[in-house]
């Protein structure tokens, strides 16, 4: 073991406040600071070179140019980073990102959103069909998941970080003003989306994360202990994103029920899944309105819904709970303003061709999908589950997570990309996963997977001093205890994603 691998280990057992205080100190000491930034820089290096592979190939702008470009050269520009682009994600190598992608669907959704260019939901009065579009399609959405007869009801975001945030201020203005709760809480599985803990630090509501147990299902017992006095709202997933399963919800909200606590089922993922798998027999948990401890869904129209990206659907049941989401403004000289989410001017566009997408594909539509979808990721699972070298995380539908015990499974995910594959990389546990979609449905797509998988899995056991690409910043990023760094790490990237 290296010094530095031996400094790390120390480090992990310190207690969290403890390690921040130590990391604090430790980053005023000009020699570690100055050591930290050159590690900086390398793996910027690194990441530059992926995220901004267009350098120097194209024109760049760093102030609007005096003279207009010619329309033909936009779309010239434009057609070329397409063209290299696409075929990736349209080959099947993405996991998620593109869940529909048909040619034909794509046309027809563009079609929509040119005749619907200039819609904007702000002006109810100018554009009706966007609030046509709209109410139509929070209907559709609840019924779905088990709302019919049951007075649920939403609205439209811009996706599911919205949705699950707009829940979340919905919860701490119920319960300041329903309950006199001024510190609120949120009890939540550690495998709950981050856009959870961005609420959390967004409305200022403390998180209580609760363990999961050996399957990846939220701990029932950890979250009844959990619980209290100012306890807001409970969160299970349907399902998790990084492993694909699907928390106890009946038994969470019914515990939230008995306690008058709201329970939000973030159904981002899973929402235009679940519902289609049950209708097939799959063995899909109760996990929406049809369970009176529901109190709110959250379910994405740009995921398995097949919409354009920049919608998501969030749902309550009553609209008393969803005016607490609403804001309205009675006394600013501009007149009365009200707007239902954060946004005020809003594209309907966007709106019209989620609509379009949910009427044009229909309940068959989505159960053809669905068992496509499921009948891939069984393959897929059964193959992985034939490597010796590897795992199967829990028992999921559609989320394929995978580890090892005898192989650094970050040197296989770079391997993997090497062979354009893009995957996810999770850590708390170390693994990987794939996000099945109608892409990986194509023939060949799953076989192909496996395949270029078990390459890489006898690569990395040839060589397993190999450093690779990207390993080493995935295995920092899993394993430094030091977090802050790790946190300053990606807001540097982010820099680089902006830099002109």
């Amino acid at each position: 073991m290296s010094w530095k691998d031996n400094i790390i280990k120390q480090l992990g057992r310190l207690n969290p406040r403890l390690l921040a205080s130590v990391e604090k100190g430790m980053r005023a000491i000009p020699g570690v600071s100055q050591m930290i930034e050159g590690e900086y820089a390398e793996i910027m290096v690194e990441l530059e070179s992926s995220a901004k592979p267009y350098k120097n190939k194209f024109t760049s702008f760093t102030q609007i140019p005096d003279t207009g470009r010619s329309h033909t050269d936009i779309l010239r520009d434009m057609e070329a980073m397409r063209a290299q682009e696409e075929s990736h994600w349209k080959e099947g190598f993405v996991s998620g990102a593109v869940y529909h992608g048909d040619q034909e669907h794509i046309d027809f959704l563009n079609q929509v959103y040119a005749i619907n260019s200039q819609s904007n939901p702000l002006h109810a009065d100018v554009w009706p069909s966007a609030t046509k579009f709209e109410a139509e399609i929070v209907a559709m959405t609840g019924n779905m998941l088990g709302g019919a007869g049951r007075d649920v009801c939403g609205t439209l975001s811009s996706g599911g970080t919205e949705s699950i945030m707009l829940a979340m201020k919905t919860y701490r203005d119920w319960a300041r003003e329903k309950k006199g709760i001024t510190k609120p809480e949120m009890i939540a599985p550690i495998t709950a989306h981050a856009a959870f803990d961005k609420a959390s630090q967004y409305f200022n509501i403390k998180t209580i994360h609760i363990p999961v147990d050996e399957n990846f299902r939220a701990d029932v017992n950890a979250a009844k202990k959990a619980i209290t006095a100012n306890t807001i709202a409970i969160v299970g997933s349907a399902p998790s994103f990084p492993h694909g399963a699907i928390d106890p919800i009946e038994e969470l909200s019914e515990f939230a029920r008995q306690h008058n606590i709201g329970f939000h089922v973030d159904a981002c993922l899973g929402g235009f899944v679940l519902p289609w798998a049950e209708k097939l027999g799959y063995p899909v948990p109760p996990f929406d309105f049809r369970l009176p401890g529901v109190t709110s869904m959250s379910a994405d129209t740009h995921k398995y819904g097949y919409a354009a990206k920049g919608t998501s659907v969030i749902l309550y049941r009553g609209e008393e709970l969803r005016h607490f989401q609403y804001y309205t403004s009675t006394e600013w000289p501009g007149g009365l303003y009200f707007s239902p989410t954060f946004a005020g001017s809003r594209p309907g566009a966007l709106s019209a061709a989620c609509w379009a997408a949910l009427t044009a594909i229909g309940a068959e539509g989505y159960l053809t999908a669905t068992k496509k979808i499921l009948e891939t990721a069984a393959v897929i699972k059964n193959g992985i589950r034939e490597i010796p070298e590897l795992r199967v995380l829990g028992d999921p539908l559609f989320v394929v997570a995978f580890d090892s015990e005898s192989l650094n499974i970050y040197k296989v995910l770079d391997y993997m990309s090497h062979k354009k594959w893009s995957l996810n990389g999770l850590h708390k546990p170390t693994c990987v996963h794939l996000c099945v979609t109608l892409r990986h449905t194509q023939p060949g797509v799953a076989e192909r997977f496996l395949a270029d998988l078990r390459e890489a899995v006898e690569h990395v056991k040839q060589y397993p001093e190999e450093k690779g690409t990207m390993a080493p910043v995935y295995g920092m990023a899993a394993t430094l205890p030091l977090r802050g760094m790790v946190s300053d790490l990606l807001k540097k990237y982010l820099d680089l994603i902006f830099k002109a």
